[in-house]
């Protein structure tokens, strides 16, 4: 198969685990018939870019190119494209394209793509034969039924963390039917964790944050919490013993997990969308003595994550972000590291010239 024609547009890459991202000219192809040609907006910055960044997941190919969370204006349609026109505001996620004929891609669950979902970076480039790169750049060209449309009422910067962060907490609320008379509690208030507690709250749960930082109790509840649980405060956790229906773990750093299993209720489930870098020890009498349950889960495919942010956009629901320049992105990264953000950066393309 011949190369398709492309064209050039400017990037931010890196070329190694340890240097820093930079300004770089990347190759796109130019649309197909099926395809659709954004010009990138906005791209908010997820915790996977720098672990993609730094290898630290150990399947980075250089030079990379991070960015999932992407909302832009259609530039371009092929020929053959129905849903979009030139001018609509759009998303790409964290898939481009998947195989489309396994059973799971034929149930709109393409994130368990039996024969491997092409990640927005990172993956291998089913039309150029090279790792795809995300969005931290001008402009993406991707196949039309991996492209989202945007609430109109939404503030597209703040909606572009609906991509990633967003999707990653409504999806297994839905799956595990979180909603009225279900207590719910959301572990970590960082960019996953906030928009945990504003679909909990939406969804009309009793929600229970718990935060290792006293100084997020408040800010906790702003964002919809019931209630506020400082988690290294022992006689706090003491008292939310046995009482959980659902508990979203959103923290990716090493904790103790047991703590939180003692607070579920027989057959309360706890579901991790954090990434630890190292495994989590577990304890098997927590889970055998109440019937308790520990389960992971991913994004979302395409049909629930129009959903959501269908969804989103009836109830004005939106990430708290923190815009920046491309140029501020290495910065972003080491304060990202320190949850000196709230509580998500996105960056605004039009710096990047």
């Amino acid at each position: 198969m011949s190369k398709p024609i492309c064209y050039s547009t400017k990037a931010f890459s890196t070329t190694s685990a340890t240097s820093p991202l930079s300004a770089a000219v990347i190759e796109r192809r130019v649309p197909t018939a099926t395809d659709v040609q954004i010009q990138i907006l906005y791209c908010g910055v997820c915790h996977s870019d720098l672990h993609f960044a730094r290898n630290e997941w150990h399947f980075t190919e250089y030079p990379a190119v991070p960015g999932h969370e992407i909302v832009g204006r259609v530039t371009t349609v092929g020929s053959g494209v129905t849903k979009f026109k030139v001018g609509d505001i759009v998303g790409v996620g964290c898939l481009v394209d998947s195989c489309r004929t396994c059973p799971n891609c034929r149930t709109g669950l393409e994130q368990f793509c039996d024969n491997g979902m092409v990640m927005t970076y990172g993956s291998m480039d089913k039309h150029l034969g090279t790792p795809t790169l995300g969005g931290y750049s001008q402009s993406i060209v991707v196949t039309e039924d991996f492209v989202l449309r945007m609430p109109a009422n939404l503030n597209p910067a703040a909606a572009a963390p609906l991509l990633c962060a967003g999707i990653t907490t409504y999806s297994p609320m839905r799956h595990w039917k979180v909603g009225p008379g279900q207590k719910v509690g959301i572990v970590g208030l960082g960019g996953l964790g906030h928009m945990g507690v504003k679909f909990a709250k939406a969804f009309g749960a009793h929600v229970v944050l718990f935060t290792t930082s006293p100084g997020k109790v408040a800010d906790g509840k702003r964002l919809g919490a019931d209630e506020v649980v400082v988690s290294t405060d022992e006689a706090q956790m003491t008292a939310q013993a046995g009482s959980f229906d659902f508990i979203l773990d959103a923290v990716s750093a090493s904790h103790d997990i047991n703590a939180y299993l003692n607070l579920l209720k027989r057959d309360g489930n706890l579901v991790l969308v954090g990434a630890p870098e190292k495994p989590l020890p577990v304890a098997a009498f927590p889970l055998l003595f109440r019937r308790r349950s520990i389960s992971g889960s991913l994004i979302g495919g395409l049909p629930e994550t129009q959903e959501m942010l269908d969804f989103c956009g009836q109830h004005n629901i939106t990430s708290d972000i923190e815009m920046i320049r491309m140029d501020q992105i290495n910065t972003a990264y080491e304060r990202m590291l320190k949850s000196d953000v709230k509580y998500r950066f996105v960056i605004d393309m039009a710096s990047l010239t």
